[in-house]
């Protein structure tokens, strides 16, 4: 699982260094920031503050 996810990234890196689209990586770092957030804080205590966030 965790292989093919780390291939998936090593491809994507190798994506954006060939084309020079060094311009995706922060909406990458982003979108993947908001989804370990959004993993993490089902059913946590943390979960009413994310609310807030939005």
């Amino acid at each position: 699982m965790f292989d093919s996810a780390l291939d998936f990234f090593k491809d994507l890196w190798a994506f954006m260094r060939e084309r020079k689209k060094y311009w995706l990586l922060p909406l990458v770092i982003t979108l993947v920031l908001l989804g370990a957030l959004l993993v993490l804080s089902q059913g946590s205590v943390i979960a009413p503050f994310i609310y807030t966030l939005f």
